[in-house]
């Protein structure tokens, strides 16, 4: 596929491989191929001083890139496309790497920081993705001197190395396609107070939805009964739901 899901996957698998290498070299795990980020320490500052473990992102970059890179083709569209949303989920972690700091000096006096660079926590990695995704540029392959990507329409604005890039619109995701392994939302669950992803509004597509009741067992009044039991009585009760037409 080459819509703006498969962008996103692309993206945040590129990130995913960074991330979790760059993490393991400061935990020590592969001491054999790397550690912590030394050559920061030389870089000159007057407000604090570098020092301590720093994340060292740029061997997870580079593993990232030999990991996933090496398999796309650059003579296509499509391996254009993946190599494109491979740097820029590389980049999102590099971009939001963050500086952490610790005081030194006399009765708490903070006369020296000495500082060092830690990833940030994934789910801002994942939601700044998520972000992009949602503005994604829609890009053809352009084959002249040398094979690019750039915007369908003169009119849309020329993709950044940060943002996500696709070539084709996405497939319809309301009805059932098996050719592309799509399901369809056509008898979905969906939750009537939600406006996210799951809420009917959005979930049944302007379809509409019916609510049934429905008998529920569940498991309740559980007690420890010695030794060594867990008797629980069944519980039957009515629960509304929301399906989608």
């Amino acid at each position: 596929m080459r819509s703006r899901e498969a962008a996103y996957l692309s993206a945040i698998s590129a990130a995913s491989v960074a991330y979790a290498v760059t993490r393991a070299c400061s935990k020590g795990e592969l001491a054999e191929y790397c550690s912590c980020d030394n050559k920061i320490k030389k870089r000159k500052t007057q407000k604090f001083k570098w020092g301590g473990c720093s994340d060292d992102i740029r061997y997870g970059e580079n593993f990232s890139k030999q990991f996933l890179d090496i398999r796309e083709d650059p003579n296509t569209a499509l391996g254009l496309m993946n190599l494109h949303n491979n740097e820029a989920g590389r980049r999102s972690v590099r971009s939001r790497m963050q500086r952490t700091c610790k005081c030194h000096g006399v009765s708490g006096s903070c006369s020296m920081q000495i500082c060092w660079r830690r990833l940030p926590p994934f789910r801002k990695v994942a939601e700044g993705l998520f972000q992009r995704y949602e503005g994604a540029s829609h890009v053809k392959f352009v084959e002249r001197r040398r094979k690019k990507l750039k915007a369908v329409s003169p009119d849309l604005k020329k993709p950044i190395r940060t943002d996500l890039v696709y070539l084709d619109d996405s497939p319809d995701y309301c009805e059932k396609n098996e050719t592309l392994n799509i399901l369809g939302t056509h008898g979905r669950i969906c939750n009537r107070t939600s406006h996210g992803m799951d809420g009917c509004r959005l979930l049944c597509c302007g379809r509409g939805y019916q609510t049934r009741v429905r008998e529920v067992e569940e498991k309740c009044n559980c007690r420890f009964v010695w030794c060594c039991n867990v008797v629980c009585d069944i519980c039957r009760s009515k629960r509304e739901e929301h399906v989608c037409n």
